[in-house]
């Protein structure tokens, strides 16, 4: 694959780089391997201290990420603006919880003595991210891991490489150990070679399907932990009773925030038939007061696609959406600005038979559903082969978690936008992936979770001990 920038604004080549090296990758584990047996014996305060000094990094750098961003991805410089900040209160959150997350904790025991829970760091880590978040979905990773103890190596993807590597830069500035973030241009082959090193000793992946697929072939086969986070078609279910006006005016955001390339935003929006119709003229209502431009313009209010490679397979979804007999409410028309813009599109009328029905539009394309009853939206939220995240709009709070309760994701929320904080789980089920990253799970994700049990001497009175003590020839 080629390392390179290009803009999706104006499709101008900016820059290419050379790919990484098999010399440099081995000098990078060899590093990293050092630095793991070097870090485990480290006091936590070093590493959160160093944390802290990254978070002021980026706040210090974010005007300056936040165009690599939008020039490379496309992004809307505001929004860069805002994942940068985003970032650095996910560093500062660990930087303050981890100490006590890590603390060795004491567990009720049947036997005598002092049974604990102890937590250290695992090794080597190879991350694999995308390009829709360049710094976020590194921060996720790296964050709670670097305040375990274990190095990173991070290969992200081939249109954004200015931007990966500058958040290495920042994160090396800022005060943290050669080894504890390395960014590598690394091809596919490369990648498996590292996951089958014995001095990896885990994977951390955010991608699509076929990506996590082969990784977690890769790690399974060499019995390396891994968590995966993948695609979703998350539904945003609107009910019988729900505030219409709120719930739209979060409908059309949540839809086109980062040009709809979120594996998480909402994507399929399931409404009763009393409110139904009201709906869809307000989302197409919104979808045309959006000004499409450079992205760095402060009065642009969608950005292009990431890249010509997006936009295209994104055409063809719709197209064969529409063939198989969905009806265009709005969009679907050529944008005359050269960059890869997309015009917001409506589509209705998708049946289970469209293979739009269980396709994930990663781009300005909402899909909108009638049902007639509260368990109809719940039976179509959870018929698809996704489960990541998820929004209930109802009159009554309580009867919109009961709702949420019954769909088949990782994260739902009720009356409100999906949100991504240090202090929430992130992650989902079935094709969405697993494991969870942020929160004192996501702690938890790559660390040696140690039974160690202290006692004075020997009890033999309990069952383990007089299960041992039998002796064979009696």
């Amino acid at each position: 694959m080629a390392y390179e920038t290009v803009n999706p604004f104006n499709n101008e080549t900016i820059k290419t780089y050379p790919n990484a090296t098999d010399k440099e990758l081995e000098q990078v584990l060899k590093t990293d391997d050092a630095l793991y047996k070097k870090t485990k014996k480290q006091d936590i305060k070093k590493r959160a201290k160093v944390l802290h000094n990254v978070a002021s990094a980026l706040r210090d750098n974010k005007d300056k990420l936040a165009k690599t961003a939008t020039i490379e991805m496309g992004k809307l410089f505001r929004e860069s603006q805002g994942e940068v900040e985003l970032c650095a209160i996910i560093a500062d959150w660990f930087a303050d919880h981890s100490e006590e997350l890590l603390q060795p904790k004491a567990l009720t025991s049947a036997v005598t003595g002092q049974a604990e829970m102890h937590y250290h760091a695992l090794g080597t880590l190879v991350m694999v991210e995308p390009w829709n978040f360049p710094y976020y979905q590194i921060m996720r990773v790296f964050a709670p891991n670097f305040m375990v103890g274990n190095p990173m190596i991070l290969k992200d993807t081939s249109n954004i490489p200015k931007s990966a590597q500058s958040f290495a830069d920042v994160i090396k500035e800022a005060g943290a150990p050669k080894g504890a973030l390395t960014n590598m241009f690394l091809s596919y082959d490369q990648v498996t070679k590292a996951i089958e090193d014995k001095r990896v000793q885990g994977v951390a992946l955010t991608g699509s399907e076929r990506g996590g697929s082969s990784v977690a072939e890769a790690a399974g086969k060499n019995l390396k932990k891994n968590s995966m986070e993948l695609g979703g078609m998350d539904p945003f279910i609107i009910l019988d009773d729900a505030d219409l006006d709120k719930a739209e005016d979060i409908a059309w955001r949540v839809r086109l925030y980062n040009d709809g390339q979120v594996c998480c935003s909402d994507k399929r929006f399931i409404v009763m038939d009393n409110v139904y119709d009201k709906f869809v003229a307000k989302l197409k209502e919104d979808f045309s007061k959006v000004k499409m431009g450079d992205p760095m313009d402060p009065s642009t209010t969608l950005a292009p696609m990431n890249s010509k490679k997006a936009k295209d397979k994104l055409q063809a979804q719709v197209n064969a959406t529409i063939k198989a007999g969905a009806k265009v409410v709005y969009g679907d028309k050529p944008v005359d600005l050269p960059g890869q813009f997309f015009m917001p599109t409506i589509l209705t009328d998708i049946d289970k038979s469209n293979p739009g029905y269980s396709t994930e539009f990663f781009g300005p394309v909402a899909s909108v559903y009638k049902v007639h009853s509260e368990q109809e939206a719940i039976e179509m939220a959870n018929d698809n082969p996704y489960g990541l995240g998820g929004i209930v709009f109802s009159g009554d709070p309580q009867r919109g978690a009961k709702v949420a309760d019954q769909i088949e994701t990782g994260m739902v929320f009720v009356n409100n936008f999906l949100a991504s904080l240090p202090s929430l789980p992130f992650g989902g089920v079935k094709g969405s992936g697993y494991g969870r990253e942020m929160s004192d799970i996501g702690q938890m994700a790559f660390v040696n979770q140690q039974l160690i049990v202290t006692a004075q001497e020997p009890d033999m009175h309990n069952l383990a001990g007089a299960l041992i003590a039998t002796d064979p020839q009696k």
